[in-house]
């Protein structure tokens, strides 16, 4: 199949996630496992990976959309589809690597369940061995359930979570779910144009929920597809040119904002214990740029050092980094 060609079932499209240093890697695995058209949104990267997704984009023909400031993920996709022809768009971030044949099932689980969405097995690696992946996401549950009049958010996560793939893998087949992530996600434009594109108030959390709760809700049926494996590769190690990006990614301006939208659109209390989970994600996810110099991830639990940090350094680059950041993407979004 021709990258440009329309034929195709599907259009594979990359963007931001957390970091700019994984991008050749993960380009280089999409581009040897597929044919398929491919738009690669580049949200403002540095100059050496932006020189070599040029590059890449000339040899191997594929549009490239460049935006001189950072991008949120959901505005990133949107500024792809009108550049999707295809039956299904793959949302991918440009950490992610594909595992051979990842496409093929997913587009064959869509076509023979009528899924309108369906994720593949996601793994994680450490960042420096992608050969020994754990599973990050199998499948979960999510869902909004009125407990004593009030409504509250459901977000459970399939046991399989957190173990070696080996261990797991042949329990995992096939199946319907509520939840999928956006690491990698086919689904059916029609459902994405239906919707009126994806939500751009949700900056860095919950982009996800708000999908999957949407296309249920008038009748979209999930599916997850283990023969279909991807895995992400967070930091570290990091490159000191992703860190900007990656603390405004993780900042508490953008989950407090996209918390605010979000109970907002389903009617939630922004103070539903379940958000608890989440809070404490994102403080132990960025926690791993503050010692950003490590080959190493930081341990899963939040120590008295690690809150102290937070609440210091990370108040400060709330008030300086974060705040300029932000106003750079809202004004060059807004033009």
């Amino acid at each position: 199949m021709s990258r440009s060609g329309s034929a195709a079932p599907a259009t594979v499209v990359v963007v931001p996630r957390e970091q700019f240093s994984k991008a050749p890697i993960s380009l280089e695995s999409v581009l040897a496992s597929t044919s398929v058209p491919l738009v690669y949104v580049d949200g403002n990267s540095p100059a050496a990976v932006q020189h070599y997704l040029q590059q890449t984009a000339q040899q191997r023909s594929f549009k490239l959309i460049r935006a001189n400031h950072y991008l949120a993920a959901n505005q990133a996709r949107n500024l792809a589809i009108p550049y999707i022809d295809t039956t299904y768009a793959v949302f991918l971030d440009n950490d992610v690597v594909p595992w051979p044949g990842w496409l093929e099932a997913l587009v064959q689980c869509a076509e023979e369940t009528g899924a309108w969405a369906v994720g593949p097995l996601y793994c994680v690696g450490d960042g420096s061995d992608p050969s020994v992946p754990v599973v990050h996401q199998a499948g979960a549950d999510c869902h909004i359930s009125t407990i004593q009049g009030v409504a509250r958010f459901v977000e459970r996560h399939s046991p399989a979570c957190g173990k070696p793939l080996a261990e797991v893998r042949q329990q995992l087949t096939r199946r319907p779910c509520e939840l999928l992530e956006f690491h990698c996600l086919l689904v059916r434009m029609d459902a994405v144009h239906r919707f009126g594109g994806l939500d751009e108030g949700l900056l860095s959390f919950f982009d996800h929920n708000d999908f999957c709760l949407k296309a249920r809700m008038v009748g979209g049926e999930l599916a997850i597809e283990p023969d279909a494996v991807v895995t992400y590769l967070p930091p570290p190690p990091f490159a000191r040119s992703d860190l900007a990006y990656f603390l405004l990614r993780w900042s508490q301006t953008w989950f407090s904002a996209s918390l605010r939208h979000f109970c907002h659109t389903w009617g939630l209390d922004i103070q539903d214990p379940s958000f608890r989970d989440h809070i404490a994600y994102r403080i132990a996810h960025r926690r791993r740029a503050y010692t950003w110099w490590s080959t190493r991830p930081p341990g899963p639990r939040s120590s008295a050092a690690d809150l102290l940090v937070e609440g210091t350094i990370g108040s400060l680059l709330e008030r300086t980094l974060v705040r300029r950041l932000d106003q750079a993407r809202r004004s060059g979004h807004s033009r």
